[in-house]
């Protein structure tokens, strides 16, 4: 059972899906429903300005699907009858290259949207970084609600212009930011993207768990492993950063992070 944030208990209804996705890392066991009002991702995800009867609705087609690390989710040669918000986990967008390499070209973390309504498939290959819980509809069911709740719709297109928003942010980080300030935006994502930014204010000492790999990251941000690893040093001993492990960070000066990386003023 989980609490919710003002301590009420939730209950959960066995939910049985049929695998649609057999042999891609979809758990098989049971699922789990949680009640939408106490959804971790409810005030951030696409249903976030539904009114209560609008959640019912979300509520009665909805489904979880649960992927393990390194499994993929969707495949962008293949149909996808489902979208999706993350509840939990990190996954990452995956393009192909003329010689066969992959390249991530996007992170999906909690409260991301997966799929497009009115698109059989996705743009591209879907990757579960780490184990990913995803809140599911079928397609078809929620393209009809898009018609029929306005607050549904539109919160879906402010997300997809804050997305286009983000791709614009990140074609300027690759194309023009130094790898110190590559690493620094990097890091701030990660801040205001994670699972609760109201829980520690900036310019506050703030706790984060990276999302990715070295390797991954360096992937993500065009960089070699050896450049992030360095970036990351050069932060600690400026003790702008410390580094508890591989994965766990703590931003001991947010303010001057956001310097470094260009988004102050």
């Amino acid at each position: 059972m989980w609490r919710g944030a003002r301590g009420e208990m939730l209950h959960f209804a066995n939910v049985y899906e049929a695998d649609m996705l057999t042999g891609m890392g979809i758990e098989q066991t049971p699922l789990l429903k949680v009640d939408c009002r106490y959804c971790p991702i409810r005030h951030r995800a696409v249903c976030a300005s539904c009114e209560p009867n609008e959640l019912e609705r979300l509520n009665a087609i909805k489904y979880y699907k649960s992927f393990e690390a390194g499994h993929e989710i969707a495949s962008a040669s293949e149909r996808t009858d489902f979208v999706a918000s993350v509840v939990s986990g990190v996954a990452v967008l995956n393009g192909l290259l003329d010689d066969g390499r992959m390249q991530v070209v996007g992170l999906l973390l909690p409260s991301d949207f997966i799929g497009r309504p009115g698109r059989a498939s996705v743009a591209h290959d879907v990757t579960a970084v780490t184990d990913v819980t995803l809140c599911c509809f079928r397609r078809e069911p929620f393209e009809r609600l898009l018609l029929e709740m306005p607050h549904l719709s539109d919160r879906l297109l402010e997300m997809a212009l804050d997305e286009l928003d983000a791709a614009r942010e990140w074609m300027l980080l690759l194309g023009r930011k130094t790898a110190r300030e590559k690493v620094a935006s990097f890091l701030m994502l990660v801040i205001h993207r994670s699972a609760n930014p109201e829980a520690e204010g900036l310019g506050e000492p703030t706790n984060i768990i990276l999302p990715l790999s070295r390797e991954a990251i360096a992937n993500f941000l065009g960089l070699t492993i050896e450049t992030v690893s360095r970036q990351l040093t050069a932060l600690k001993s400026e003790g702008i950063i410390q580094l508890s492990d591989a994965r766990s960070v703590q931003i001991t000066d947010v303010d001057k992070l956001s310097d470094i990386a260009g988004l102050s003023g």
